[in-house]
């Protein structure tokens, strides 16, 4: 297989180092070329075009953001953003997304060389994973992985820790609810799911793979486009109809239910698939608490957090959908999902708002 070619963007001489260290020792990745500009890049990129980029968003003579807008209008390429998450730097984030961007990777504010060498394992994940973006389908995507002072891996963990698994399936009720899950590709796949459904849609819960900060300036831009209501969750949130939850950064959501009333409870834990929130959590909560009146449907994005999750809704009678490869940014998850005969239906992305319309008005669901 030919190596993935990477170019780093960044203003910081140290930030360069320890990036061209790592990327340089993983055998899979070559680093084409570390500069300190935009302007340095493009004479660079002249000559040759990277497979990966890897940018920073405050440099002195161009800054990040406007140098990837002329990178997806001259040659759209994955962009995995690297830059100190700040309540600022989450809203231009948001722009990042919206002009393409693959990925969001956040540097440490402090120890920034040794915190980036703790956790090359997620940064060259990132970079992998913008490697296999299929460009002609993204239209914004993120995967994010918070770069924090760690000296080992996080061990893989299941939704055991948080929560343990359903006995028996939930009785029938009127209230209905839809978990939806997803990673990278997920931010415009869920703009395109979120803002066709109707007012009248089911309550929505939602895990997107985001750390805090970015999760808050998302729900607002998706508010703001859709015709639903969306808000990042806090405990005790009522899941309501014509409403999406977005489970906070940083924190797991869990579906919990009072008599036929669904709300949602936010908690700290352990990283559960490596990730937290967790979709994997979500689905067993919605499993547990929901069982035959939940739609479960697990969208684009890279590793398997949400597969065992999604395949404990189909065993307590809920349906479940996977998006197809066809219309997946990337064909991780629901890739997963299928290969453990967890899904009832496979879904193209512009179908999705249809088929949660029609759980919504269907009394004969499953």
């Amino acid at each position: 297989m030919p190596k993935v070619t990477v170019m780093v963007v960044d203003d910081s001489a140290v930030v360069r180092q320890v990036l061209t260290d790592i990327i340089s020792r993983d055998p899979a990745l070559e680093l084409m070329a570390a500069v300190a500009d935009p302007i340095f890049a493009m004479k660079r990129m002249a000559m040759k075009w990277p497979d990966v980029i890897v940018l920073d968003i405050e440099m002195p003579r161009m800054d990040g953001i406007t140098f990837l807008k002329q990178i997806m209008h001259e040659h759209p390429t994955p962009v995995v953003m690297c830059s100190t998450l700040t309540g600022k730097g989450a809203e231009t984030t948001m722009q990042a997304l919206a002009l393409g961007a693959v990925g969001i990777v956040e540097k440490p504010k402090v120890a920034t060389k040794q915190g980036l060498h703790d956790e090359s394992k997620f940064l060259l994940e990132n970079i992998k994973a913008a490697a296999k973006a299929d460009m002609t389908k993204v239209r914004t995507s993120i995967k994010v992985n918070k770069i924090t002072a760690s000296n080992q891996p996080p061990v893989k963990m299941n939704a055991d820790v948080m929560l343990a698994p359903s006995t028996k399936a939930m009785n029938e009720t009127t209230e209905r609810v839809v978990a939806l899950g997803t990673s990278t590709g997920g931010t415009q796949a869920l703009e395109t799911v979120l803002t066709q459904l109707p007012r009248t849609c089911p309550g929505i819960v939602i895990v997107q793979h985001m750390p805090e900060k970015f999760t808050a300036a998302f729900s607002t831009r998706l508010d703001n486009l859709c015709g639903i209501k969306v808000k990042e969750a806090i405990d005790g949130d009522r899941v309501m109809i014509g409403q999406a939850l977005i489970a906070p950064g940083g924190k797991h959501m869990m579906l919990k239910r009072s008599g036929a009333k669904y709300y949602v409870e936010i908690a700290d834990g352990p990283l559960v698939s490596r990730h937290k929130p967790s979709v994997d959590v979500l689905f067993r909560s919605v499993a547990k608490s929901a069982g035959k009146n939940a739609l479960g449907i697990i969208m684009t994005g890279m590793g398997d957090d949400g597969a065992k999750g999604i395949k404990e809704m189909r065993s307590v009678g809920a349906l479940t959908q996977a998006q197809d490869e066809a219309s997946c940014v990337v064909y991780g998850m629901p890739k997963e999902a299928v290969k453990i005969d967890a899904i009832d239906e496979m879904i193209g992305l512009d179908d999705i708002p249809k088929s949660i319309a029609e759980f919504a008005s269907n009394t004969n669901w499953g």
